[in-house]
């Protein structure tokens, strides 16, 4: 069975918990891509659907959104997208919307694959925060999408909620757009050797590395979900 990936940074796992990596271990039958691409949104995702379907895979799993999200925070990180990608606008959450439901449904017409669309991560780990509500908004989103779409919806931002609603935690650092605790959450890991665990540890931070990319627990939550997903057949 070939399964196929498709996301951003937290699916290519260089600065983030490598779920496909812990998939190719669960699950040795199955041949797991890896197409995740650095920063991506879900224009550019559409842009370059070509590469998916050209494999002929068996699944396809779609986890797109943080990036649309964060460009809706701060007016220098859309600028940033919108560069890189060339986009005539910023990305928003209608355009999110109207991007998704174009991507699955060419997956659905140009393929023979089941497709499963989840909801995106958290960003920060502050319940009341902007940032983590509107994460919740873009997964709202996606849920719609997917039962309009008729295509399985995996619900990664609600057990994400829901383990940090269990775990009534309070972090040591928040979500700020264009703050610096990714690069230096990276520079720890690829200079020093740090583990991804240890530097969320360190921040007081119990799902992510860096209030955007993900240490071994919230790259496991994705795992968990796409191998439920995929062994359900």
């Amino acid at each position: 069975m070939k399964v196929i990936c498709v996301g951003d940074s937290i699916t290519r796992g260089q600065v983030s918990g490598n779920y496909v990596k812990l998939l190719e271990s669960r699950l040795p039958d199955s041949t797991m891509i890896n197409a995740g691409v650095n920063y991506d949104v879900s224009a550019h995702v559409l842009d370059r659907l070509s590469e998916v379907i050209d494999q002929d895979p068996d699944v396809i799993t779609v986890l797109i959104g943080t990036n649309d999200a964060t460009a809706t925070l701060g007016e220098q990180t859309a600028q940033k997208l919108r560069d890189r990608w060339k986009l005539a606008e910023d990305p928003n959450s209608d355009r999110y919307a109207a991007n998704l439901a174009a991507i699955t449904t060419r997956l659905k017409d140009e393929t023979r694959a089941r497709i499963a669309l989840l909801s995106p991560p958290v960003l920060g780990e502050d319940l009341d925060s902007v940032a983590l509500r509107r994460t919740s908004e873009f997964g709202e989103i996606v849920r719609k999408v997917a039962a309009e779409q008729f295509v399985t919806y995996l619900p990664l931002n609600e057990q994400m909620v829901a383990y940090l609603e269990k775990a009534d935690h309070t972090p040591r650092v928040h979500y700020r757009a264009d703050s610096l605790l990714a690069p230096t959450a990276a520079m720890q890991h690829f200079f020093l050797g740090r583990r991804f665990d240890a530097i969320s540890k360190s921040r007081g931070l119990l799902l992510t590395t860096d209030t955007v990319h993900l240490n071994s627990r919230g790259a496991g939550m994705i795992a968990d979900l796409i191998e439920g997903f995929v062994r359900s057949t």
